[in-house]
């Protein structure tokens, strides 16, 4: 929705962008956002200062940029929700889904839901987003949290760098981890083999997980591990297994050998999301079940009694209840 252009007047001695933020009631990144594209005049003199000093009685200009938009595709999925309110939405995203439009990318994304339903925030300097703070890979399914408003994403957003955000990951690695709490902290960037792929660089982004063991399958040949992510890296699990001579089921382009399974998707779920709640500041923590194919795959080849017992949420959290900081 385009906002339409306001005059506010000064009534006290006060810093442009803490004005701002009073009378529009946004964050600071957004305000800032504003002032850095000449949006704001003063007195009629366009200024690009945050920090600029104003003085009682002076007119501020706002001219907020014109929303950018493109339309939703036509979509024929749903998606579960685990939870939603006023603030926030909290989805079981599944496989095979790609959270973001992308040139290469015919399907619709999950960013055509959200507009479907309604979700569409447009920042004060005109950028077009979906509240989405951070993302899954196509294959991988499971627990997202979505911003309903610019305030939810803001902080939202400030709780992934500041890792009080967090995910909990199962995977199906093949073959077993050597040893349990293995903690892999090697950088990830653009791999130069293979473009469509990450792996490790030096000169790549800080990157680090730590694996748990869960249970070995009934042949022992594969595992079912848990994964805590430090960091959000493009591939971060895949890459980090990668380097152990692992791989996840289903992951062919990560693959020890190119389709060495059959299967139609990669077996890495985010189990488990939690952060505080922007508005409530509770802790809250969300699970995603998990989808039919892989719920099967896992009853299959592994000890179903055994399987439930260690994959209860609770026991599944403990598992890293002493992870190193």
């Amino acid at each position: 929705m385009n906002r339409e252009n306001v005059t506010l007047y000064v009534e006290e001695a006060i810093r442009l962008d803490l004005f701002l933020v009073q009378k529009l009631g946004q964050t600071r990144n957004q305000i800032s956002q504003l002032i850095e594209q000449d949006c704001i005049r003063v007195d009629g003199k366009a200024t690009s200062k945050p920090g600029l000093k104003l003085k009682l009685g002076q007119n501020v200009e706002i001219i907020f940029p014109v929303a950018k938009s493109t339309p939703a595709l036509k979509i024929d999925f749903e998606v579960e929700i685990l939870f939603e309110d006023d603030d926030i939405l909290v989805i079981n995203k599944p496989s095979s889904l790609t959270v973001h439009p992308a040139p290469s990318v015919k399907e619709p994304t999950l960013v055509d839901w959200l507009k479907h339903k309604g979700i569409s925030l447009s920042t004060l300097s005109g950028e077009e987003r979906h509240g989405i703070v951070h993302r899954l890979d196509r294959g991988t399914s499971g627990a997202m949290v979505i911003a309903k408003n610019n305030v939810a994403h803001e902080a939202l957003s400030a709780q992934l760098q500041d890792k009080s955000m967090g995910r909990y990951y199962m995977a199906v690695s093949t073959p077993p981890l050597k040893e349990d709490g293995m903690i892999i902290d090697k950088p990830i960037g653009r791999s130069a083999q293979n473009r469509l792929k990450m792996a490790i660089s030096e000169s790549g982004k800080s990157a680090k997980t730590q694996f748990q063991k869960v249970l070995l399958s009934k042949d022992e040949t594969q595992e079912l591990v848990a994964c805590k992510l430090f960091t959000g890296r493009t591939h971060q699990i895949r890459v980090h297994l990668e380097s152990m001579s692992r791989h996840i089921m289903g992951d062919h382009l990560y693959a020890l050998q190119a389709k060495s399974d059959k299967m139609e998707r990669i077996l890495l779920h985010a189990y488990i999301l939690y952060f505080t709640h922007p508005t409530t500041r509770e802790r809250v923590q969300f699970v995603a079940p998990l989808e039919a194919m892989m719920e099967d795959y896992l009853n299959k080849h592994f000890d179903e009694k055994e399987l439930h017992a260690l994959i209860d949420p609770l026991r599944f959290e403990r598992l890293f209840s002493t992870e190193p900081l």
